[in-house]
C-alpha cells in the first residue's frame, strides 16, 4: 500500500491538529497582510453561532490565531469554554459578555465599539448582543494553535473541567475597573479584565519611542497574552522597531499607514499597509522592520495583541525583545533612532499628509527638516 509523503495528508507525517481543527468548523479562513473588520464577508459558524472567519495573517507566526464574529441583532452566541487565552476586541455594536467563575460567581458587563476585554481561562461565558436592529462584530486573538498542537485534544481544549480561580482576581476588574502597575515607561501596566473604550483611556508618556507618544500595556485576565495601546499626534510618526511575530495590530483611532521592511531594502517601496479604524494586520517575523506613520487631522490610536506578555515571561526572546524595544540598533536594540533613518521616509510622509491638509509635525524630532 502506497501512501502520500505530502505533509498532513498522510497520518504519520506531520499532522497539523489546529489546521484540522479550522477546516472542521467549516468556515472562511483569510489569508492576508491586512483585513478590513468592518466590511470583511462573513458565513454562518455552527459551532459558535452568528456569522465568522479566521483571519491567518502573513504576520501572525506559529503561535496565535485570530477570528471575526458577528452576532445578528437580538442575536446571541453560543456558551463556550476553553483551555487556550482569548483577548476580544469590539468592532462595533454593542452588547454584553456573561462570565461564571469557579463556585459559581457570575459577572456580566457591557461593552461597545473599541471596548477591550479578556475571558479567564476555562471561564464558561457567552455573548449577547444589545441592539434588536444592528449586528455587532467582535475580533478575538488566541493561542489556541500553540496549545491543541501540544495537546493534540479537541476534548482537553474544550471539554476540561479544571478551574483557574486564581485568574477571577476581583470582582471590579470586570466592571471596568483595574490597578495601574508601575514599572518604567514602555512598560507601565493597566491589570484589569475588561477596558471599556480604548479611545478615551488615559495613557502614560512614552518618549523613547518617539514623536511625543503614549502607551501602556494591559494585563487582561492574568493571561500570558500581550496587550498594547500606543498614540501618537498629529502629524507625527513613530520611530521604526523590530520584533519576532504574532502581534496583531488594529486601528483604534485615526489613519494613516505602515511601511515594512527588511534589512537593505527600500522602506519605501517593499510593503505598506493602509489602516482606519476597524483594520487588522500583523508585521511579519523580524528582522522586518515596521514604522508607523499619522495622516489623520487627529491623534491615531493602535492596539496590538500577541502571545507573551508584559506580565509573564513565555520566551526568553520575549523577554529580550521587551527589553529592546526602544533601545537603538546602535547599541544592540531593536529601533532605528530618527538621525538614522532613511531619508526617503520623511519624504514619503510629508507627500502622505499633504493629500490629507496635515502639517507634518516632526521638526523638534527630525534634525534635518
Amino acid at each position: 500500500m502506497t501512501m502520500s509523503d505530502q505533509p498532513g495528508v498522510n497520518p504519520f507525517y506531520q499532522v497539523d491538529s489546529y489546521g484540522d481543527f479550522v477546516k472542521s468548523d467549516g468556515i472562511p479562513v483569510i489569508e492576508a497582510y491586512a483585513v478590513d473588520c468592518l466590511t470583511q464577508p462573513l458565513e454562518p459558524w455552527n459551532r459558535l453561532g452568528g456569522l465568522g472567519a479566521y483571519i491567518h495573517l502573513v504576520g501572525r507566526g506559529d503561535m496565535l490565531s485570530s477570528y471575526l464574529v458577528e452576532i445578528p441583532a437580538g442575536g446571541h452566541l453560543k456558551p463556550e469554554k476553553h483551555m487556550h487565552d482569548k483577548l476580544m476586541y469590539v468592532i462595533s455594536g454593542r452588547g454584553a459578555t456573561t462570565v461564571e467563575m469557579p463556585g459559581g460567581v457570575k459577572h456580566s458587563f457591557e461593552w461597545g465599539p473599541g471596548s477591550l476585554f479578556g475571558v479567564p481561562m476555562n471561564a464558561p461565558h457567552q455573548h449577547f448582543n444589545g441592539s434588536g436592529s444592528e449586528p455587532t462584530r467582535i475580533a478575538a486573538v488566541t493561542n489556541l494553535p500553540i496549545l491543541i498542537n501540544l495537546f493534540h485534544s479537541e476534548r482537553f481544549i474544550f471539554d476540561n473541567d479544571f478551574d483557574f480561580s486564581e485568574r477571577a482576581k476581583e470582582a471590579r476588574y470586570f466592571a471596568g475597573e483595574g490597578e495601574f502597575r508601575s514599572v518604567k515607561p514602555g512598560r507601565h501596566q493597566w491589570e484589569t479584565n475588561f477596558v471599556p473604550d480604548l479611545t478615551s483611556f488615559q495613557l502614560p508618556e512614552w518618549q523613547a519611542r518617539g514623536a511625543g507618544g503614549r502607551n501602556i500595556q494591559f494585563c487582561l485576565a492574568d493571561s500570558t497574552m500581550h496587550a498594547h495601546i500606543s498614540e501618537f499626534g498629529i502629524g507625527k510618526y513613530k520611530k521604526a522597531h523590530r520584533h519576532g511575530a504574532g502581534a496583531h495590530i488594529f486601528c483604534v483611532t485615526g489613519g494613516g499607514y505602515s511601511l515594512l521592511w527588511r534589512e537593505g531594502e527600500n522602506p519605501v517601496d517593499t510593503v505598506r499597509v493602509d489602516w482606519k479604524p476597524g483594520t487588522l494586520y500583523a508585521p511579519p517575523d523580524g528582522p522586518t522592520y515596521h514604522q508607523h506613520f499619522n495622516t489623520a487631522s487627529s491623534s491615531s490610536r493602535y492596539l496590538a495583541l500577541g502571545f507573551g506578555g508584559m506580565r509573564y515571561q513565555v520566551f526568553e526572546s520575549r523577554k529580550a525583545s521587551y527589553e529592546n524595544m526602544d533601545k537603538s540598533t546602535d547599541e544592540g536594540g531593536n529601533q532605528i533612532e530618527y538621525e538614522n533613518e532613511d531619508p526617503r521616509i520623511f519624504d514619503l510622509y510629508r507627500q502622505e499628509c499633504a493629500k490629507n491638509g496635515v502639517e507634518p509635525q516632526m521638526e523638534q524630532f527630525l534634525a534635518r527638516v
